[in-house]
């Protein structure tokens, strides 16, 4: 069946239908920082698929060396309070669209993958890290965000309460091979073997029973899903959008977007 949906419309994904897999690829700079286009273009990417009965799974990878730097700071710093509030709610509804996505997801992790691009990874069935000194996990408590308590059991659903608690507080990042000994990731291979692994993962699922698997996916993350639904995302951003304010977490955001800024130049 060929898909009747254009995915070349995204100006931050790189976009390829092979056979009955969609391949997506974050295309934005060096380091895939995720701004507001991105997160619109993600978000409706797999809205389209979910929908697109010629579309069986998706594949999502980064570039050699990163998955995605986070939050595009740089960008969203200098965000009023109402392009601030839009930009998180609007985060947090890819996030909903992400993680409820019905069909198999597989997600290559090419390279570094902090903060947002954890979150963008956690989302997946499965995920296949790159070998190298690269780094995953969520950081944003050190940097002054508040992680809201959906981004908590998205983590937990992976790595266990426990340590989802002492990592967020720690705000801490794991190289790749302790990613997989937690089970934040499921594999380790070499950069040139990354796409492989994950069609291979693909394959895998798609030789099960297309139904049975999407409703068996449907049920394991039932009360995921349902929290994801049924939160009040004004009352989960309330704090967040305070703290985002405050003196301290205003400075600590311009120190980053500072060193930022002098890296790219």
């Amino acid at each position: 069946m060929a898909t009747l949906t254009s995915y070349t419309d995204f100006p931050t994904l790189e976009a390829q239908v092979k056979g009955e897999v969609l391949h997506l690829q974050l295309n934005r700079g060096t380091s895939n920082p995720i701004n507001s286009q991105m997160i619109a273009d993600l978000k409706t990417a797999f809205e389209q698929a979910a929908q697109d009965e010629a579309i069986a799974g998706v594949i999502l990878k980064g570039k050699e060396k990163f998955f995605s730097s986070g939050l595009d700071l740089k960008e969203i710093y200098d965000f009023d309070a109402a392009q601030i509030k839009q930009f998180w709610l609007d985060f947090i509804q890819m996030v909903r669209v992400l993680a409820k996505f019905p069909k198999p997801f597989v997600v290559a992790v090419t390279g570094h993958s902090p903060a947002g691009g954890c979150v963008l990874s956690i989302c997946a069935d499965y995920r296949i890290m790159s070998e190298g000194d690269f780094i995953i996990g969520l950081n944003e408590i050190p940097v002054g965000i508040v992680v809201p308590e959906l981004i908590f059991d998205l983590y937990a659903f992976w790595i266990g309460n426990r340590l989802a608690y002492q990592y967020l507080l720690e705000g801490k990042l794991v190289a790749a091979a302790d990613a997989k000994a937690i089970h934040l990731v499921d594999e380790v291979v070499p950069f040139a073997k990354m796409e492989a692994a994950a069609q291979e993962k693909m394959e895998d699922y798609l030789n099960f029973d297309p139904k049975t698997w999407q409703i068996s996916k449907q049920n394991l993350r039932s009360q995921m899903i349902e929290k994801l639904e049924q939160t009040d995302l004004e009352t989960v951003l309330a704090p967040m959008l305070a703290q985002w304010w405050s003196p301290r977490t205003r400075a600590i955001l311009k120190a980053v977007v500072d060193s930022l800024s002098k890296k790219a130049k």
